[in-house]
């Protein structure tokens, strides 16, 4: 009897903690006004951790030299292709306007992604206890790829923190008509999506597009809406401003992407899981199991999150993500034909928390031996992730400076030989090394096609140029009596004029 009277106490005790952390159907969620130190907790070692793993002197990738030069002053901005928007120029533009410190704009991404992940977990307390939130945080920003790319100019980071936001904003919206905080916040979300990538915003938010309809929840569908309306809007006027229209942009976008369209990617994202930023073509073999065994873990935990929430009666703010991470991921897994990691960093963000509550259902057990030996598990298990994302992450970020280093000493190279701003680059990774060496870059052909060779032709004339060529091919026409000098893997060809009277 007694056992029998413990085992009533207990379940009644985790039921009313499931009521007062996550609310009941059809009820508001929770308030929790105020500073949630467990969240800032992990925000603020989200944000050292980058600063400490991350080199602040790692330089900027061939994509951040595209957003970063169309607001600096130490480069003349890129050609900027169909695909991108321009969110994550606008979101640099602090630093990047007056400071050519890539030091300086690492401290800034670094600390504000810290903060943006603080915000997004808060918007969800009442939904689940601080403690899943908290751990939600941990696992989804000590992966290698979020810790990467935090303190970089990209835009997954942010689509990533911005659907986590949304989902939150949703529910609480749909249960309390009343809290206008939940809209605005969900139309900021929706717009800091589609601020840094419209596509990817309407494929988070399409589960949240599909719900609102049908249910005739029009404040929460028009907020929504009214929030990618204003993030897209700068993108579809430069469509037909300098695209040639919004379905052009798109068709080039698609094209730019090697045509979008039925493509199987889910081993490309496995091959990528063990440090290529960009497998394309993605051929090899796949990474270590120890190195890929969370990604197979991952559907597991999430379903085990949703198991626990039906169970509990509180279906929705699990189904919910889980559905927004599936949407967000689908064109990456199905519909391209190379990977990133860095696409996934949406569904990633979105599963966290499902995956955090399963992660947690051993602290509702009985204290006996099954509680031990599943909280010992859970904690090995994480242990072990831990210090092999710590490992990819350490290969990642050596690699990468190494790679950047040669950029910076081809435009040494360029420098010496009297290539200087204002100054032209054509060729082998000529827009990254261009930004490196202050000169503008141009191409004749592919997808960032900006000029013609008479073009550049007579700009050699009055203005240094140079051409990168791949060692053992030929130099285009306009190159092939410039003088010329052997780098690393390529040869330089140059034309410097020489000055007027």
């Amino acid at each position: 009897m007694a056992d029998s009277a413990h085992a009533t106490r207990e379940a009644a005790r985790r039921a009313r903690a499931r009521r007062e952390s996550a609310g009941t159907p059809g009820t508001r969620p929770a308030r929790h006004p105020g500073l949630a130190p467990p969240l800032a907790a992990v925000a603020v070692a989200f944000s050292l951790a980058q600063l400490l793993l991350v080199r602040l002197g790692m330089g900027l990738g061939w994509d951040e030299t595209v957003y970063v030069s169309q607001v600096s002053g130490h480069a003349p901005a890129a050609f900027f292709s169909a695909p991108r928007a321009r969110g994550v120029s606008l979101l640099v533009a602090p630093v990047a306007a007056w400071s050519s410190s890539t030091a300086l704009l690492r401290i800034y991404l670094a600390l504000l992604s810290g903060l943006a992940l603080y915000l997004a977990l808060r918007t969800w307390r009442g939904l689940f206890p601080d403690r899943v939130l908290a751990l939600a945080g941990v696992l989804f920003a000590s992966l290698w790829v979020t810790l990467f790319y935090g303190p970089q100019a990209m835009p997954n980071y942010w689509v990533a923190v911005g659907a986590l936001a949304a989902v939150a904003c949703f529910l609480r919206a749909r249960a309390d008509r009343r809290d206008r905080a939940a809209l605005w916040g969900l139309a900021a979300s929706g717009a800091l999506m589609a601020w840094m990538r419209p596509m990817d915003a309407v494929w988070a938010a399409l589960p949240l597009l599909a719900l609102g309809l049908p249910r005739r929840r029009w404040r929460s569908l028009l907020a929504l809406l009214a929030g990618l309306a204003a993030g897209a809007l700068e993108w579809v006027i430069e469509a037909y401003a300098g695209y040639g229209g919004l379905a052009r942009r798109l068709a080039d976008g698609s094209a730019i992407q090697g045509g979008l369209g039925l493509h199987m990617a889910v081993v490309d994202q496995l091959r990528s899981l063990g440090g290529r930023a960009l497998c394309r073509p993605c051929t090899g073999a796949l990474p270590h199991p120890l190195v890929t065994a969370w990604w197979f873990a991952l559907p597991l935990a999430a379903g085990t999150g949703l198991a626990i929430a039906v169970r509990a009666r509180r279906p929705a703010p699990t189904l919910l993500p889980l559905a927004c991470a599936a949407t967000a991921a689908f064109p990456y897994l199905f519909m391209i034909g190379y990977a990133a990691p860095r696409f996934l960093l949406p569904a990633y963000a979105l599963l966290a928390i499902p995956v955090a509550d399963a992660l947690l259902g051993p602290l509702t057990l009985r204290p006996g031996t099954r509680r031990t030996v599943a909280a010992t598990l859970v904690t090995l298990g994480l242990a072990t992730h831990l210090a092999v994302q710590l490992a990819v992450l350490t290969a990642v970020v050596s690699r990468t400076t190494a790679a950047h280093r040669d950029w910076s000493r081809t435009a040494a190279a360029l420098h010496r030989l009297g290539v200087r701003p204002p100054c032209l680059l054509t060729g082998h990774e000529a827009i990254p090394v261009a930004y490196y060496a202050g000169c503008s870059s141009a191409a004749t052909a592919g997808h960032n096609a900006n000029s013609t060779a008479s073009a550049i032709a007579r700009t050699a004339r009055s203005t240094p140029v140079a051409t990168l060529v791949p060692a053992g091919s030929r130099p285009p026409g306009y190159a092939r009596a410039w003088p010329s000098v052997p780098l690393t893997g390529q040869r330089l060809y140059y034309a410097v004029p020489t000055a007027g009277p």
